[in-house]
C-alpha cells in the first residue's frame, strides 16, 4: 500500500498520509505549524463532532444537502463524537488564530470518512465535499467559538463543578468532625486568639463552596453560541433557520440548554465569555491554593512545626533524609493552581490583544487553556479530597498545648483590666516563659479573682461571639 496519496485544494496538490481521512488543507497546516506538539483533546474534538453532526441534521431537514450525503456525514460525525478518530486531529494548537485549520481538519476528516462509507474509498471531495457539505451554513469563525462554548460548558458543568462540590462537602465533614477541638488562631503568621479547628475547616469549605457558585454563574453566557454568524456575524451563506435548528440539535445531543447568541457580532469579535469562565476557574484555583497551602502548614513538623493535623502518608519524602514524609498532595494542587493562573493570563491577553474588528484571532490557545484549566481543577479537587482531606486527623493534644502557651490569650483579659495592663501580662509571660494564665493569677488587679480569670481564659468561650458576663 502506498505511503501517501495525493489530495488537492485551491492551492494545488499535496501529499497526504495514505491512512488519513483528512485532506490537503489539514496537511498544509501540519507542515506550517510544527510548533509545540500540543493538540486539542477529547472535550474539544467531541464538541466539533457534535456541531458537525447537528449541522448535517439541520441541513438535511432544510433540504440543503442530499439525504444520502447528509446521512453519511451524520454517521462520520457520530464517530468523531464517540472518539473513534481522535488521532486524526493533527493540527498544532499554535496555528491560524481563527482555528480555520482545525475546522478544516474536522471538515476533511468527516468528508473523507463519509466518502469511505459511500464509495469504499477514503478521503477526497466526492461525493461528499468538506466545504460544500460538511461546512454548509458555517464558517470557522462561528464554528470554533461554538466549539469553545460547547466543550467548556459540558466540561465545567459535568466534571469541574461536581468535583469542586465534592471537595467542599469533604471539607465540611472535617469541619463538623473537628468542631470540639480548640486551637490557636493565627494572623500575620503570629499567634492570635483561639479558634476551633472545625471553624477553620469550615472556612476552607466555604471558600470551595463559593467556587461552585462562581462556576455556575458563568454557564449562561457560555451557553450562548455563535453558530449562524458565519464569517463576520451577518450570517452570510447560512439559511435563516439554520442556527435555530442546529443549536436545537446540539442541545439534544449534549443534554444542555444552548441557545443562539443574542448578538453574533459580539459572539465572533470577542471571547469575553471565555475570559469570564477562566476568571471563575482562576478564583477557584486561588481558593484551592489557599486551602492546600494552609493544610500543609497546619501539618508542618511533625515535631518542630505547627503539627496540629496529620496528613495521610503517601510516599517517602527525601532521597537523603530517611523517614521524611512530605505534603505531596497539597504541593501538587498548588502547582495546578499556578498553571491555571497562568492559563488565565494567556486567555485574558488573547481576548484583549487579538479581538480586532469582527474576529478574535487567538481562539485556539484560548480554547486549549480554558479546557485545560477546567480539567486540571476537576482532577486536583478529587485528588485533594481522596488522598488528603478525607484522611486528615487532628492532634488534639498539640492543639490544646499551643492554646495554653499562646500570648494572645491575654486578649480576653482586656475586658477586665484594659488593653495596657493586658499587654503587660503578655510581655511578662513572653519574657519569663510563663503562660498568660500563670502571670494573670499574680497580677494586682486579678490575683483575687481566680474564677474570673478562669472564665476569661476559657479557650472554648473565646471561640464564641459576645462578651462574657461578670462572674
Amino acid at each position: 500500500m502506498a505511503e501517501y496519496r495525493i489530495e488537492r485544494d485551491s492551492m494545488g496538490e499535496v501529499q497526504v498520509p495514505a491512512d488519513a481521512y483528512y485532506g490537503a488543507q489539514t496537511q498544509r497546516a501540519v507542515l506550517n505549524f510544527p510548533v509545540s506538539g500540543l493538540r486539542f483533546g477529547r472535550p474539544f474534538i467531541k464538541a466539533l463532532g457534535t456541531i458537525k453532526l447537528a449541522a448535517a441534521r439541520a441541513n438535511k431537514e432544510l433540504g440543503l444537502i442530499d439525504a444520502q450525503i447528509a446521512d453519511a456525514i451524520i454517521q462520520a460525525a457520530t464517530e468523531v463524537v464517540e472518539g473513534k478518530h481522535d488521532e486524526q486531529f493533527v493540527v498544532d494548537i499554535f496555528q491560524t488564530g481563527s482555528g480555520t485549520s482545525t475546522n478544516m481538519n474536522a471538515n476533511e476528516l468527516i468528508a473523507g470518512r463519509a466518502n469511505e462509507i459511500l464509495t469504499g474509498k477514503r478521503g477526497g471531495k466526492s461525493p461528499v465535499h468538506p466545504n460544500d457539505h460538511v461546512n454548509k451554513c458555517q464558517s470557522s469563525n462561528d464554528v470554533i467559538p461554538t466549539a469553545i462554548h460547547v466543550s467548556a460548558t459540558e466540561l465545567i458543568e459535568r466534571e469541574t463543578i461536581p468535583a469542586v462540590q465534592r471537595l467542599a462537602e469533604s471539607l465540611q465533614k472535617k469541619a463538623e468532625a473537628f468542631d470540639k477541638i480548640v486551637k490557636i488562631g493565627r494572623t500575620h503568621l503570629m499567634d492570635a486568639t483561639p479558634i476551633r479547628l472545625g471553624q477553620e475547616f469550615g472556612g476552607f469549605a466555604s471558600m470551595i463552596a463559593h467556587g461552585v457558585a462562581r462556576l455556575r454563574a458563568v454557564l449562561p453566557h457560555l451557553k450562548e453560541l455563535a453558530l449562524g454568524g458565519t464569517a463576520v456575524g451577518t450570517g452570510i451563506n447560512s439559511h435563516e433557520r439554520f442556527p435555530e435548528l442546529a443549536i436545537r440539535y446540539i442541545s439534544e445531543l449534549t443534554g444542555l440548554d444552548f441557545r443562539p447568541a443574542p448578538n453574533y457580532f459580539e459572539a465572533l469579535a470577542a471571547r469575553d465569555a471565555a475570559v469570564e469562565a477562566s476568571g471563575a476557574l482562576r478564583t477557584v484555583a486561588i481558593s484551592l491554593y489557599n486551602v492546600a497551602n494552609n493544610i500543609r502548614w497546619l501539618a508542618s513538623g511533625p515535631r518542630c512545626g505547627i503539627a496540629e493535623i496529620r496528613l495521610p502518608e503517601l510516599q517517602p519524602g527525601s532521597s537523603i533524609m530517611p523517614g521524611k514524609v512530605n505534603p505531596v498532595i497539597p504541593e501538587s494542587v498548588m502547582q495546578v493552581a499556578a498553571q491555571v493562573i497562568g492559563n488565565d493570563a494567556t486567555i485574558a491577553f488573547g481576548d484583549a490583544g487579538a479581538s480586532n474588528f469582527q474576529l478574535n484571532v487567538m481562539k485556539p490557545v484560548i480554547a486549549y487553556n480554558l479546557l485545560q484549566s477546567a480539567e486540571l481543577i476537576a482532577r486536583a479537587c478529587d485528588l485533594l479530597r481522596e488522598k488528603c482531606v478525607d484522611g486528615i486527623e487532628a492532634d488534639e493534644a498539640r492543639c490544646t498545648e499551643q492554646v495554653e502557651r499562646s500570648l494572645a490569650m491575654c486578649t480576653a483579659l482586656a475586658l477586665e483590666i484594659g488593653y495596657d495592663e493586658a499587654a503587660k501580662i503578655a510581655q511578662e509571660a513572653y519574657r519569663t516563659g510563663k503562660t498568660v494564665r500563670e502571670v494573670a493569677l499574680n497580677h494586682p488587679l486579678l490575683k483575687d479573682k481566680p474564677e474570673r480569670v478562669a472564665q476569661l481564659l476559657d479557650p472554648w468561650r473565646q471561640t464564641l461571639p459576645g462578651i462574657p458576663k461578670k462572674a
